[in-house]
């Protein structure tokens, strides 16, 4: 081939002369062979499932929640109404105060005792550690009626909270404590704490186990004790675990109701009443099935937004 010749099909092939050439899809598509196709086949089986048992039935509660509807008759249209009673409802008002008090129990306090534990168990090495860690991760995997009933009998007038009372002299302070308009919220705030910080624990643990040693190691040469240790090292690298930690109890202090349902049923006097609580009466014992879900879906938006600020402010705090 002529040198001419060469230099005009460079010029028309840029690739190279006699390179393969690449097929066009007509369109602009993709080719099925695809990275990015095969990565949605993994997707999808995840999407579905959260497509039908997630979003489907969130967007049919929504839906529910503009009509007056006692589950069996025909639906009447209403609007609005049942969000204008929601926000004039006094026992609704009530129920978030009484789960923004839940989450001291079921935020706060499992995260102050995970980190403690978390401290405890990874300073140095500890015989039996899986043992500790698996005995604390316990009470997150046994079914919350299980958890209830089993607690309801600790505080009977007769069970073995009282008594224990009894025998270290301390009898004045037994009393029927799921009983008891002071004491019932935060009995059943107990319980979730003690249900709850295990789950906490075990996330501080793993997260512990990537900060680098060296930083330990750095802390202890400039003379930092077990204390000031902890501040300075192992609280900022738990700064997302923290954050998870907080979402993910959060989130079960609003939507609580297996415990609440299984212990007082929102008594004594509707002292222990919770948003989920309010639906569930709502729903199947006053036959407002339309007014329930306005309750759902206030009580959906609340905990987005609720987490959405935790994530806010973490990110926030991780930036700085």
């Amino acid at each position: 081939m002529a040198d001419g010749e060469r230099a005009h099909a460079a010029r028309s092939d840029p690739v190279g002369a006699g390179a393969p050439r690449r097929r066009r899809r007509v369109g602009g598509g993709r080719a099925p062979g695809d990275p990015r196709n095969i990565g949605w086949l993994y997707v999808l089986p995840g999407l579905l499932f959260y497509v039908l048992f997630t979003l489907a039935p969130l967007l049919h509660t929504v839906y529910y929640s503009f009509f007056s509807w006692d589950g069996l008759t025909e639906k009447t249209w209403v609007g609005l109404a049942n969000y204008s009673e929601a926000l004039r409802d006094d026992v609704l008002l009530d129920s978030f105060v009484h789960s923004a008090v839940l989450i001291v129990y079921y935020a706060v306090l499992p995260v102050i005792i995970g980190l403690g534990l978390t401290a405890a168990l990874t300073r140095t090495a500890i015989r039996g550690f899986r043992f500790f860690r698996t005995t604390l991760f316990l009470p997150q995997l046994i079914a919350g009626v299980v958890v209830a009933q089993a607690w309801t009998w600790i505080y009977a007038s007769e069970g073995p909270l009282n008594r224990a009372l009894e025998l270290v002299g301390l009898g004045s302070l037994a009393r029927p404590w799921l009983g008891d308009f002071t004491w019932a919220l935060p009995s059943i705030g107990a319980i979730g704490s003690w249900v709850t910080f295990g789950l906490c624990m075990v996330l501080f643990i793993a997260g512990v186990q990537k900060i680098p040693t060296s930083l330990y190691d750095a802390a202890r040469v400039d003379g930092a004790g077990a204390v000031r240790e902890f501040f300075v090292v192992t609280l900022p690298g738990l700064r997302n675990e923290i954050l998870v930690a907080f979402v993910l109890t959060t989130i079960n202090a609003l939507r609580s109701f297996d415990i609440v349902y299984n212990t007082t049923a929102g008594g004594p006097g509707g002292e222990t009443i919770v948003p989920s609580m309010y639906m569930y009466q709502n729903a199947f014992l006053y036959n407002r099935v339309g007014y329930a879900a306005a309750i759902a879906t206030v009580l959906a938006v609340a905990i987005f937004v609720l987490a959405g600020i935790v994530l806010r402010v973490g990110d926030r705090s991780e930036r700085t």
